[in-house]
């Protein structure tokens, strides 16, 4: 294309440069045949007056020997001493293009003729209309021809360029069809062009093609490559490194459920039993450390076995997958993992760190079913003690009962834990910031087993939630407060006590609450009622009712891990609690991070304007409490401050 535009150039080029030279020739000729239309018209004029007079010379005379006049623009006799005797002027103009020429070369001049013995002298001028007429016509005439020999080529190469384009178009539209259909069939492209179908197509087209085709499959390599990074990156956890769910899943599927070759094994699952507690009582960063540390403990016990794989496949559980490993060798690994967690427990003041069931796979079994199993020996490891583990074995599934077994062991404990009254209890100082603010002390609950172990909190609490027994749970703690305050005669402190969302909704639950602190009169007073935002959200006139309860019988209300939801400060207008506790991930890092310290100042801000005071939650160093008491916070929480003490 560049190449026809070139000659486009030249062409046009050429066509100007001769257009130039014969308007250049033109115009010669038209000087010359003006000049010589000047000397004839001079030597006719000369011949005129050689044997007239003065006065022969009329105009009349005159006409009738100059053809009517147009043959001379201007025409003037004068006596010999130049007085002006007769004028005759013909005021033709010449044509633009030939006006200029004429000014150009000077060619149409006055010319003068002469009888000295008649005493006539005549300036003339000639009319040069019809040499105009002719360089006019001569003139077109060469542009027209010069025109066509110029672009006639230009045109019939362009014919030519437009049929050999298109033929050079469905060439390479056929061998990219041709290579389409060579590489239908498989995932990689082919390294080369099918070399004999090219070759009728067209041969020297085969290096570039052949060249192209070693770019795409370099190209595609590329893009394999960098997918693969993108799906590793995609299914790591962030926290861990492990792999996450969709990892888990795809390598289930791939190499259990629909492997080719029958395979068997163990899969446990692990779950981390204080991760919600330390979220909230130490913050999210220690919440991470205390993954990290379960992972590693969980990695080195499985790197013991063969092509054993550990995944993340949520927040607080682990799969561990255990190829060729019978139910007696997954015993051990069950009781290795134990000893690991009480370790690490006793070296982090911790109530428990993880639980584990496990179950047995072969090839073939779906995902789902084997989780729904392994949830179940979940469950009953849960339900021992601290840091237990179960193995659910095939014998324990007759019937297909395995479903609600799990749940059916839960809700024996959970009964067990209230009839005989197993719940201990821990008091966390919340820190007063400034003279006249009014502060607590948290009451936490620990439960424990028949044999004394301690129970996962987090777990407890949930199945209890689950088995609808959450409201039993709190009575009992309730009970167990109110008894320890008065024996303990703690007159002048304050105790925050957690109530779920589930009894704060329940009207059987209200109503034994309020009877119950009607007949403790001066500990109601004392006590503050902490129901989380969320749960509250759940049922905002049920959780109306039971606020308005408790301020009537002198108690007051905390809403705890404050920020999480999407409340509208309307909402605690309508409500009218006593505090808010801002949720320990707003304290996490709280010294870097401007936005949360903006939104803390805000949320106290507001919060004071409504007679609401502020406590925060999860403090962990000098630096955070530093910044919450800048921020005017009205009191802090945290392991810095104080760690759960029993009372």
């Amino acid at each position: 294309m560049t190449g026809f535009k070139k000659l486009i150039f030249l062409q046009l080029l050429s066509w100007l440069i001769f257009s130039a030279l014969g308007t250049y020739f033109v115009a010669l000729s038209f000087d010359s045949a003006v000049g010589n239309a000047q000397v004839g018209a001079q030597s006719m004029v000369t011949r005129y007056i050689e044997n007239k007079t003065l006065q022969d010379v009329t105009p009349e005379h005159i006409e009738q020997a100059l053809n009517n006049g147009q043959v001379f623009a201007t025409f003037v006799i004068r006596d010999y001493d130049g007085k002006t005797v007769m004028q005759v002027a013909n005021n033709a103009q010449l044509p633009f293009g030939v006006d200029i020429v004429e000014s150009l070369f000077n060619s149409i001049r006055p010319q003068f003729a002469v009888n000295k013995s008649k005493d006539i002298k005549i300036e003339f001028v000639i009319n040069a209309n019809s040499q105009a007429e002719l360089f006019q016509q001569a003139l077109l005439l060469m542009y027209v021809i010069s025109a066509l020999v110029a672009f006639i080529p230009v045109l019939y190469m362009q014919t030519i360029y437009r049929r050999l384009n298109r033929n050079v178009s469905t060439t390479v539209a056929d061998v990219v069809e041709l290579y389409i259909a060579q590489n239908q069939q498989g995932n990689s492209i082919e390294a080369d062009f099918s070399t004999v179908r090219l070759e009728e197509l067209g041969s020297e087209l085969a290096p570039s093609f052949n060249r192209l085709a070693h770019f795409l499959k370099a190209k595609q390599e590329d893009i394999q490559n960098a997918a693969q990074s993108i799906k590793q990156e995609a299914y790591k956890d962030v926290v861990t490194g492990l792999g996450n769910r969709n990892m888990f899943v795809e390598y289930y599927e791939r190499h259990i459920e629909s492997a080719a070759k029958k395979s068997f094994g163990s899969l446990a699952m692990v779950r981390c039993s204080e991760l919600q507690i330390i979220n909230q009582t130490r913050g999210y960063q220690k919440g991470d450390d205390y993954i990290r540390a379960v992972s590693e403990i969980i990695r080195h016990v499985s790197g013991t076995y063969t092509a054993s794989q550990v995944f993340r496949v949520n927040s607080s559980d682990f799969a561990v997958v255990l190829p060729n490993v019978p139910t007696k060798e997954a015993e051990q690994f069950g009781e290795t993992l134990q000893a690991r967690f009480t370790q690490f427990q006793q070296n982090q003041e911790l109530s428990s760190v993880a639980n584990t069931g496990i179950v047995s796979y072969e090839t073939g079994k779906p995902l789902g079913e084997l989780l729904s199993v392994v949830d179940n020996a979940l469950s009953m490891a849960q339900s021992k003690q601290a840091n237990a583990w179960h193995l659910q074995r095939d014998s324990d599934l007759v019937n297909n009962v395995s479903a609600g077994f799990g749940n059916q062991n839960w809700r024996r404990v959970i009964r067990e834990v209230i009839d005989s009254k197993r719940v201990k209890l821990m008091m966390q100082n919340i820190m007063p910031v400034g003279k006249n603010v009014k502060a607590y002390a948290e009451i936490q609950s620990r439960f424990t087993t028949e044999d004394g172990q301690m129970l996962p909190t987090a777990s407890f609490l949930a199945m209890a939630e689950k088995l609808d027994m959450a409201v039993d749970i709190d009575k009992l703690i309730i009970e167990t407060s109110l008894e320890l305050i008065k024996t303990r005669n703690f007159n002048e402190k304050f105790f925050g006590m957690n109530v779920t969302a589930s009894s704060a909704h329940n009207d059987q639950f209200v109503i034994w609450l309020e009877r119950r602190l009607l007949k403790e009169v001066n500990l109601s007073a004392k006590l503050i009622f902490e129901v989380s935002e969320f749960g509250l959200q759940q049922n905002i006139k049920a959780s109306r009712r039971f606020i308005d309860m408790v301020h009537r019988v002198g108690a007051r209300i905390t809403v705890e891990r404050f920020g999480v939801g999407l409340t509208s400060f309307k909402f605690f207008r309508d409500l009218k609690p006593d505090f808010i506790k801002m949720d320990a991930s707003y304290t996490r890092g709280l010294e870097e991070d401007k936005n949360n310290q903006y939104f803390m100042r805000l949320m106290v801000d507001l919060a004071h304007r409504i007679g609401v005071s502020v406590f925060a939650e999860g403090v962990e160093s000098q630096e955070e409490k530093h910044i919450v008491e800048t921020l005017c916070l009205d009191g802090v929480q945290g392991y810095y401050i104080e760690k759960p003490k029993e009372i």
